[in-house]
C-alpha cells in the first residue's frame, strides 16, 4: 500500500468485517462477540456503546492486536491485520492507545511521557513532536510536572498526548473519562473531540456512558448481549432505536400499551398516532407499546389532558416529572423548574412527538 492510498479519504480507516471473539479455557470457548460488522472512516470518531460485559472491551482488545480473531478480519487501512489466520502484533498496527488509568510512567516527567514512544526520531525532532503535543493539549507549562503533581483531566490530557505523537492512524480510547467527575468529564469529553477533529484523526472510544458517546462520536454501534443492535448517529439511537434493547439503554422513557386499529394506527391513552406497520408483524387489533420520551410531553395548563405529579426529581433547570394519566399508566416528562408542582396535583399537559416509535406488546 502506497502513502496515495494512506491519504486518500475515501479509504475506510477501519474495518471489522462478520467479527466473532471467544474467551477460551482448555475445554470450552465461550463467545463475547458475534457477527460484528461496521466500517470506520477516516479522520471519523465512532464509539462502542453498551452495558457491563456486552463484548466492547473485548472488541477493543482484537483491533490493538491483544485478543485473536476467531473467526470475520479487522482490516486497517486497507491491510488486514487479524483473522483466523492472520495476526499482526499490535506493535506493527501503527495504533495509539489511551487507557483507562492513562497508565502514565512514574518515573518520567509530562514531557518525557509524551516523548516516549518517538525512539525513531531524531532528539531534535523528538522534542519539537513534544512541544507541538504539549502545546496541542494545552500542558506546555507542566512540561516538567511529574504525573503524581497532576489533576486526573491533566493526566488524561497527557495520556492523549503521548498517543497521538507517533501519529497513529487509529486512536483507541478505553473509558478514558471513567475516573474523572462529572462536570470535569463532560467538559473534557469536547476538548477531546474537537482535538480530535482538529488533528484528522480516526478514533474508537469505548464507553458504557451514553453522554460521552454523545458528545464525543460521530457515529455509535450500541452493542448488548454480545450483538450489534444498532450503529448510527446519537439522532437516529434516540429517535429511531432499532429494537427495545437499543429504546431502552438509550435515553429515558416509557412504553406506553395500547393498540393497533382498523386505519393502522396506534392507539393509546395519549390519542391516536399514525404509524408505519410495513416493516412489523403487527396487524389491526394487535396490542403494541409506544416510546414515549420525556421531551414528548410538554407541560401546557391549557391542555384537556390532565395527569397527576407521581414523584419529582430536581435537576436544576428543570424537574424530571413522573406523571399518572387517568388510566393508571405512568409518564415521564422535563419540565422547566419555575414550574414547581405538588406530589399528587393534577398538571395539564400535551404531545410533541415527531417520530412513533413502536414494538409488538411483550406476551
Amino acid at each position: 500500500m502506497n502513502r496515495a492510498d494512506q491519504r486518500d479519504p475515501n479509504v475506510p480507516a477501519l474495518v471489522l468485517e462478520a467479527l466473532t471473539l471467544s474467551y477460551r479455557s482448555r475445554s470450552t470457548a465461550s463467545c463475547v462477540v458475534q457477527d460484528l460488522s461496521i466500517d470506520v472512516n477516516k479522520g471519523e470518531i465512532i464509539s462502542l456503546l453498551g452495558p457491563s460485559g456486552c463484548g466492547k472491551t473485548t472488541v477493543l482488545r482484537a483491533i490493538a492486536g491483544f485478543q485473536p480473531v476467531q473467526s470475520g478480519r479487522i482490516v486497517l487501512m486497507q491491510r488486514e491485520v487479524s483473522s483466523s489466520d492472520i495476526h499482526v502484533p499490535p506493535e506493527r498496527r501503527k495504533i495509539g492507545m489511551v487507557f483507562q488509568d492513562y497508565a502514565l510512567f512514574p518515573h518520567l516527567d509530562v514531557a518525557g511521557n509524551v516523548g516516549f514512544g518517538l525512539h525513531a526520531m531524531t532528539t531534535a525532532e523528538r522534542e519539537q513532536r513534544v512541544v507541538e503535543l504539549l502545546k496541542l493539549v494545552g500542558m506546555s507549562e507542566l512540561a516538567h510536572r511529574s504525573p503524581h503533581q497532576l489533576s486526573g483531566g491533566q493526566q488524561q490530557r497527557v495520556a492523549l498526548a503521548r498517543a497521538l505523537a507517533p501519529r497513529p492512524e487509529l486512536l483507541l480510547m478505553d473509558e478514558p473519562f471513567s475516573n474523572l467527575d462529572v462536570e470535569l468529564r463532560e467538559r473534557l469529553a469536547l476538548e477531546v473531540r474537537d482535538l480530535l477533529k482538529q488533528t484528522g484523526t480516526t478514533a474508537l472510544i469505548v464507553t458504557h456512558d451514553q453522554h460521552e458517546a454523545f458528545a464525543v462520536a460521530d457515529r455509535i454501534a450500541v452493542l448488548a448481549e454480545g450483538r450489534l443492535q444498532q450503529w448510527g448517529t446519537a439522532m437516529d439511537l434516540y429517535h429511531r432505536p432499532a429494537n427495545r434493547l437499543v429504546a431502552g439503554f438509550i435515553g429515558e422513557g416509557v412504553m406506553l400499551s395500547g393498540v393497533v386499529d382498523a386505519q393502522g394506527c396506534l392507539l393509546n391513552a395519549l390519542g391516536k398516532f399514525p404509524c408505519d406497520l410495513s416493516d412489523t408483524v403487527l396487524k389491526a387489533g394487535d396490542p403494541a407499546e409506544m416510546l414515549v420520551r420525556p421531551d414528548d410531553i410538554q407541560h401546557d395548563d391549557d391542555s384537556p389532558l390532565k395527569a397527576r405529579v407521581v414523584s419529582k426529581a430536581f435537576r436544576g433547570a428543570q424537574f424530571l416529572y413522573t406523571l399518572a394519566l387517568p388510566t393508571g399508566q405512568h409518564l415521564i416528562s422535563l419540565v422547566p423548574s419555575h414550574h414547581d408542582h405538588a406530589i399528587g396535583e393534577l398538571i395539564g399537559i400535551r404531545m410533541e412527538i415527531d417520530h412513533v416509535i413502536f414494538f409488538p406488546s411483550v406476551q
